[in-house]
């Protein structure tokens, strides 16, 4: 089915609408409308010509937001990246808990898993739900004790 020419300026005519919503939309989203007058003045934005700042504005829309996520050398998810945010605290392991095997991970109460990282854990109890005590230790590392055994064991947050 061919084209016709005025089924094609029908189309371009509904377009053109769509076409200025989103420079106006654009237009809407410009530094100086997101930021306050102090703001931009403290940016030093304000000396910059109409055009320059259509530039940096235009700039800005087809560059995305880019969010960091702090990892470690291993490539490994960092948790508490301000060493003052490693403070002891208290919880309770979900579910079952039947001693230290080496490698299990240990879904918390408050969302937060845990995986033993060391092969010397002391001998333990078994018990469901049982109090959990986290502390900071050296070189960034974190004991675990769990009520009812002789001892801590390292562990790291995966989750």
């Amino acid at each position: 089915m061919p084209i016709r020419p005025r089924h094609l300026i029908l189309s371009l005519l509904l377009a053109l609408p769509l076409c200025s919503l989103s420079l106006h939309a654009q237009q809407a989203n410009g530094l100086q409308q997101r930021m306050s007058d102090a703001e931009f003045k403290a940016a030093g934005l304000d000396k910059l010509s109409p055009q320059e700042l259509a530039n940096l504005d235009s700039w800005l829309s087809t560059h995305g937001k880019v969010t960091t996520k702090l990892v470690d050398t291993n490539g490994k998810p960092v948790f508490y990246a301000d060493k003052s945010e490693r403070v002891k605290f208290n919880a309770h392991i979900v579910g079952h808990f039947s001693g230290w095997h080496g490698q299990d991970e240990f879904t918390l109460d408050n969302g937060q898993v845990w995986k033993q990282v060391s092969s010397d854990a002391p001998s333990c109890m078994s018990a469901d739900h049982p109090l959990v005590k986290l502390k900071p230790s050296l070189m960034g590392s974190w004991l675990m004790y769990v009520d009812g055994c002789n001892g801590d064991a390292h562990v790291e947050r995966v989750h």
